[in-house]
């Protein structure tokens, strides 16, 4: 009796679910390893003729259509402007108020970007901000992006991210009084097993110290003021193709810009993202070289190249089946959809749907909103209404509100 007292009771019984729901996850995948799963893309000759299809359906296409194909010139980018003073060693930034991740479900978004709003003296929590960033609470993953969006409807700070940052920036723009959110890959050790399991982790960077080479970080999964190599970091970071974001107050906005340069344009700082990738595609192995393939395509993305960024995407998922198995970053499409993008707007419509469906079978729940979003977008145009319409509004039930899947459901001219 005493311990159905006790489970009714909201903060034991969500910590007791959590510890349950943590168990039910590893014996899923003991029995169905994710990391066996392979993507293979479509042959070369079928690409070629999917490209083809895809180019001239973007020069007849009608108003009716979903979104143009838009493909962009890169310019050669400019290395980022050097710091007119010399950095000191090291720096502690102040005034985070920490808190952790553990006793919910995938927490560390909200976390993480209450710990750097508080830095700027926000009064929230976790909890108000996991109210909006994950309106159902199973939600796999929380978008960068998304918690800029946050900053800007939900306070009155601003935020900004950029891609291909690098560790002099960070140090530049902690030295200057900003903290700095980063998205990375990390693997977390099974201290059962020993088996390594890659994936995706916000960390506050609040200091750093040049003589023991060590970024401080406020890490909602670990320890506030945790130490971290600058080595490691800059591994780890490059997982999510060097990201970052910067909050601020708005009167500080043309100091921020300074700090970043050539980073201030959001063009720009994505070319400078294309060309460290593709130098450190001529560099690197193992799942590092899987990881600069992976940026290249990104980055290629964003500067709507859709058709090289498929093939720079192709090549990562081609080295893939050679990395050992408990070093896959078999949730990398978790949390970034940039191939979803390379392939639909290259008219590889069947390499979206089995990359949609590879990455939902191998989850142990399958609360990935964006992934059913874009299998839809391909069954629509495979000719599966149908399927499309129950994809889509099985997104909105992972994520309620999610816009982009209202918007095609409105033009399919069916209700939510």
């Amino acid at each position: 009796m005493l311990g159905i007292i006790l489970l009714a009771l909201p903060p034991i019984r969500e910590r007791v679910a959590w510890r349950a729901e943590q168990l039910r996850t590893r014996i899923f995948y003991s029995l169905f390893p994710p990391e066996e799963v392979v993507f293979q893309p479509q042959d070369p000759q079928q690409q070629v003729e999917n490209i083809v299809r895809a180019t001239f359906q973007a020069l007849t296409q009608t108003a009716q259509s979903i979104e143009p194909l838009v493909v962009a010139t890169m310019t050669p980018a400019s290395t980022p402007r050097a710091t007119a003073t010399p950095l000191p060693g090291q720096i502690a930034l102040q005034g985070v108020r920490y808190e952790d991740q553990h006793g919910l479900w995938n927490y560390c978004a909200p976390a993480t970007l209450s710990m750097a709003l508080s830095y700027w003296g926000w009064e929230g929590n976790r909890l108000v901000a996991g109210q909006y960033l994950k309106p159902f609470e199973k939600d796999k993953n929380v978008m960068l992006y998304e918690m800029v969006n946050f900053v800007q409807d939900e306070t009155d700070l601003r935020a900004l991210q950029r891609y291909g940052g690098t560790q002099g920036l960070l140090k530049s723009l902690i030295a200057s009084g900003f903290p700095v959110v980063i998205e990375k890959g990390t693997y977390i050790v099974e201290t059962t097993t020993g088996k390594r399991s890659w994936m995706g982790h916000y960390n506050v960077l609040t200091g750093y110290d040049d003589s023991a080479e060590n970024f401080i970080a406020q890490d909602s999964y670990y320890a506030p003021d945790y130490l971290i190599p600058y080595e490691l970091l800059m591994q780890e970071w490059r997982s999510f193709d060097y990201t970052f974001m910067v909050i601020y107050p708005p009167e500080k906005e043309s100091e921020v810009l300074a700090i970043l340069g050539d980073y201030a344009d959001p063009v720009r700082s994505d070319q400078i993202a294309a060309e460290i990738a593709l130098k450190e595609t001529q560099t690197l192995s193992g799942v590092d070289l899987f990881f600069a393939w992976f940026n290249r395509g990104t980055s290629l993305v964003r500067l709507q190249d859709y058709v090289t960024a498929a093939t720079a995407y192709d090549q990562a998922f081609r080295i893939y089946p050679d990395l050992e198995k408990d070093l896959r970053p078999w949730r990398i499409v978790w949390y970034q959809t940039g191939p979803y993008f390379a392939y639909y707007y290259s008219g590889r419509y069947q390499d979206v749907l089995e990359l949609a469906n590879t990455t939902l079978e191998s989850a142990s729940e399958p609360y990935l909103e964006e992934s059913f979003y874009w299998r839809a977008r391909a069954k629509i145009a495979l000719g599966d209404r149908q399927g499309a319409i129950d994809d889509l509004r099985t997104s909105l039930k992972y994520h309620p509100g999610f816009k982009p899947s209202k918007e095609i459901l409105q033009e399919l001219g069916v209700s939510n």
